[in-house]
C-alpha cells in the first residue's frame, strides 16, 4: 500500500501532512516560530571608534600623552587633547594638599623653610588637651578643605619652640618665601566668636595667603573680597535658620 504521508523538512524543522491537517483543525498547537540567528556584527576596533570630545574624556593622562602622535591630522581633537591634560594637571595641582598635615620638629624645615617660594604655608602650634587649640584646628581644617593650593601643617608647640609657653596657645604661624610673614599668638587674635571666616579674615589681612587653586586674580584685595563674600554669606545663612527656628517656635 501506497505510503500517502511523505516528511518535508524546512527552516522551521520537520513536519508531515498529517500534522498540518490536524493543525488546521486546532488539534495540534501552531509550529514554533523560525529560528533566525542574529545578525552578525564584529566587535568595533579601538581604532575605528568616533573620534570625539566624548572619546578624548574617557582617556586617561597617560592615554593622553600616547595620542600626541595619532592626532597630527585633527587640528580640533589635538587642541581639545591638549587642553584635557592640562585640566587634568591643574587639578592634581590643586589637590595638592586639602587638609591639615601632621608634622614634627625634624620636618619644620623641609615642609615649611625650604616651601616652594611661591606656596603659602600655615602652621599651627599647639597642644592636645587644649579646647582653644582644637577650636582652631577644626578652623583651619575647613579653610584647608577650601584653599587646597595653600599649604595647613600642625605641630606640637614644644618641638617647634622648646619651653614654648602654654599661655600662648594656640599659635599660627604664617611662611612665604621662608621667611615669617605673620604671627598670630593665642585664639582671641581671631575674633571675639572664633570661626572659619573670621580666621579666614585676618590670615588675609595683610597677604594673599589663601588660595583655591584656581587661578584668576591672586592680589591680596581679591582674596580678601573672597573670603569677605564667604563671611557675608555665613552670616546671613546663619541669621536665616534663626529665623526659621523663631517662626517654628
Amino acid at each position: 500500500m501506497a505510503d500517502y504521508h511523505y516528511v518535508y523538512k524546512d527552516l522551521e524543522g520537520a513536519s508531515t501532512q498529517w500534522d498540518d491537517i490536524q493543525r488546521k483543525l486546532g488539534n495540534l498547537p501552531e509550529k514554533p516560530p523560525a529560528f533566525k540567528p542574529p545578525p552578525f556584527a564584529p566587535a568595533q576596533d579601538e581604532d575605528s571608534k568616533p573620534k570625539d570630545k566624548t572619546w578624548i574624556d574617557e582617556k586617561t593622562e597617560e592615554e593622553l600623552e600616547d595620542l600626541e602622535d595619532d592626532l597630527d591630522d585633527d587640528r580640533f581633537l589635538e587642541d581639545y587633547r591638549k587642553k584635557r591634560l592640562a585640566e587634568m594637571r591643574e587639578a592634581v595641582k590643586i589637590a595638592k594638599f586639602g587638609s591639615v598635615l601632621p608634622i614634627s620638629g625634624s620636618d619644620f624645615v623641609r615642609e615649611v623653610s625650604q616651601a616652594p617660594q611661591d606656596l603659602w604655608v600655615v602652621v599651627i602650634l599647639y597642644k592636645d588637651g587644649y579646647p582653644e587649640c582644637t577650636l582652631l584646628l577644626q578652623c583651619l581644617e575647613e579653610l584647608a578643605k577650601r584653599y587646597p593650593a595653600t599649604k595647613f601643617v600642625k605641630i606640637i608647640s614644644t618641638e617647634c619652640i622648646p619651653n614654648y609657653p602654654d599661655q600662648n596657645l594656640p599659635t599660627v604661624l604664617v611662611y612665604n618665601n621662608s621667611a615669617v610673614k605673620a604671627t598670630h599668638v593665642g585664639i582671641h587674635s581671631f575674633g571675639r566668636r572664633c570661626s572659619t571666616e573670621s580666621v579666614a579674615l585676618v590670615l588675609c589681612q595683610s597677604d594673599p595667603v589663601l588660595n583655591d587653586g584656581h587661578g584668576g586674580d591672586q592680589s591680596r584685595e581679591a582674596v580678601l573680597d573672597g573670603v569677605r563674600k564667604k563671611f557675608v554669606e555665613r552670616v546671613v545663612r546663619e541669621h536665616e535658620d534663626d529665623d526659621d527656628g523663631s517662626s517654628s517656635d
